[in-house]
């Protein structure tokens, strides 16, 4: 009875609370005003009356675009696009179960939504200062996102693909530039900027593994 439980996808929420908290992004603040994370610009323009205080969606700064979730600022008409593609309901009715899709657009949220490639090279960046090898960092980095050590496979592919996106980034400083430029915090410091992008494409892997957004 202790060996079986239900496998299925983490909710919205908790999706984007998990890549917060495993990039140590989160804020754990406790209570409060909502606040407005990111959203895609004109998202309210269709359902807001000219004169509302939400005709225009702004997000806000600092520690507002971290906290959890819960504290989200909710428009029933307009919801989060983000938590909208992975089945949050619109609140305008009761739902007593939510449904669970399995498209491509949720995918796409995992490696392009601002919040998560924010979260991807903070990732990166939090598995560059845990060790000194390529192969201990990316352990550790694993290990965040799923509870448990990579295999031998998995390391092996990890490493190669890191190499890649490496050698690629040393290429191309602009493409690396760019990416460590998306959301509104400060890239860390004292990072090879090659290292630091590849290291952000890793953390965007390990936070799109299907193992890091499911119920075990």
């Amino acid at each position: 009875l202790l060996a079986r439980g239900p496998r299925h996808r983490l909710d919205a929420e908790v999706i984007r609370d998990l890549a917060l908290s495993i990039s140590g992004l989160l804020v754990d603040q406790l209570g409060g005003e909502p606040v407005r994370p990111y959203q895609p610009p004109g998202v309210w323009e269709s359902v807001g009356y000219t004169g509302s205080n939400t005709a225009n969606y702004e997000a806000q700064s600092g520690d507002a675009l971290y906290r959890r979730s819960l504290y989200t600022f909710w428009k029933r008409t307009a919801p989060p696009p983000n938590m909208k593609l992975f089945d949050a309901p619109d609140r305008e009715t009761c739902v007593v179960r939510r449904e669970r899709t399995n498209t491509p657009l949720a995918a796409l949220v995992l490696m392009n939504d601002e919040q998560f490639v924010e979260a991807a090279r903070h990732l990166g960046a939090r598995m560059w200062q845990a060790a000194s090898t390529h192969k201990d960092r990316i352990e550790h980095g694993f290990a965040l996102a799923v509870g448990r050590s990579p295999d031998e496979q998995e390391i092996k592919l990890l490493l190669d693909f890191f190499h890649e996106e490496q050698k690629r980034f040393a290429e191309d400083a602009s493409a690396a530039k760019a990416l460590l430029s998306v959301g509104a915090s400060e890239p860390a410091k004292g990072i090879p900027l090659a290292d630091h992008a590849a290291y952000a494409i890793i953390g965007s892997v390990l936070l799109n593994l299907d193992e890091t957004i499911t119920k075990g």
